[in-house]
């Protein structure tokens, strides 16, 4: 069993930050990509971010310049740091990961239980 477990969500005011993290645990043997999405009530859910194995990202438009994904691989964690949040950047964050459980097996993927991120003043 793998387990995605997300932190970091909270209220913020526009113009403000916050830095949500993501860590995986269980049955992990390799990662190749990490990603976040986020889901706005009645939108559908959208890629915000996502960073494969060797480092190389890639953004939504709506976000670049104002978000930065990273990784550590060693601790199987994935972060997003939120930057001059807007309140159209309010919605559930949901980290993903695309794990290989054992040796030459396929990669699955893997979903954490969300964080609520609202922004308003």
């Amino acid at each position: 069993q793998v387990q995605l477990v997300e932190s970091g969500g909270g209220l913020v005011q526009p113009g403000g930050s916050l830095r949500l993290s993501c860590a995986g645990s269980g049955s992990i043997f390799s990662i190749y990509a990490m990603g976040w999405y986020r889901q706005a009530p009645g939108k559908q859910r959208e890629l915000v971010a996502a960073i494969a194995s060797g480092g190389i990202t890639n953004y939504a438009d709506s976000v670049k310049g104002r978000f930065t994904i990273s990784r550590d691989n060693a601790k199987n964690t994935v972060y997003l740091q939120t930057n001059s949040l807007k309140p159209e950047d309010t919605a559930v964050y949901y980290c993903n990961a695309a794990v290989r459980t054992v040796v030459g097996g396929p990669y699955y993927d893997y979903w954490g239980q969300g964080t609520q991120v609202t922004v308003s003043s």
